[in-house]
């Protein structure tokens, strides 16, 4: 018989790491170990890689954030990135932007902004560059492209949707899940579909 008691922290700790949200409602209890937790993660990244992070976020230890000098990633206040993300900069998040499980972004040459209080549901790909396709030479010698991805403020990007290189969506516009985003996207419209088409407005619902 032991006296072995289950290890709740250990638990929470992976609930936050997946549900990231939770970590911006937790009660002072359990502050007490969350916060030096993440801080900790957070100052070692800073360490090893060129990167900013701003005020009260949270990063799971799961994800993968890499950035060389000249690849910078800038994160800002009160930002959230779940478990099994991974970056590559350039990368400029504003504040309140969430990014959750499972999204791959590379900023290319120029880079990926995303603006304040958008959220990005999980498995989003958005890669900033492309190859070229000429049959001349195989695929991985291409000479590669890069004009870099925009995304606005209060920006809703759904589940298992895609956004390819030169695209700009415009503040406060939605893309449905599943989406592949190849022409840009006005302000407050809804997109959806493969490729991408304007479905709706976002003022009308």
């Amino acid at each position: 018989m032991t006296n072995d008691k289950p290890d709740y922290q250990s638990q929470h700790k992976k609930r936050l790491s997946w549900m990231p949200w939770l970590y911006f409602s937790l009660k002072e209890k359990h502050l007490v170990w969350a916060k030096p937790w993440q801080d900790n993660i957070q100052q070692l990244l800073m360490q090893v890689e060129t990167i900013h992070i701003g005020e009260q976020c949270f990063i799971a230890p799961e994800a993968h954030l890499f950035a060389e000098r000249g690849r910078d990633i800038h994160i800002g206040n009160q930002c959230m990135i779940a478990a099994d993300v991974f970056l590559h900069g350039p990368i400029t998040m504003g504040n309140e932007v969430a990014i959750n499980h499972g999204c791959s972004f590379d900023g290319g040459r120029v880079g990926i902004s995303i603006g304040d209080r958008t959220r990005i549901a999980n498995n989003v790909t958005i890669y900033a560059f492309n190859h070229g396709m000429s049959v001349d030479s195989p695929i991985y010698q291409q000479p590669v492209s890069a004009k870099g991805i925009t995304i606005g403020e209060d920006v809703w990007v759904g589940a298992q949707a895609g956004i390819v290189d030169g695209v700009k969506i415009g503040n406060q516009a939605v893309v449905g899940m599943g989406s592949i985003v190849t022409k840009d996207v006005p302000e407050f419209a809804i997109v959806a579909g493969n490729p991408a088409k304007i479905i709706g407005d976002r003022r009308d619902k």
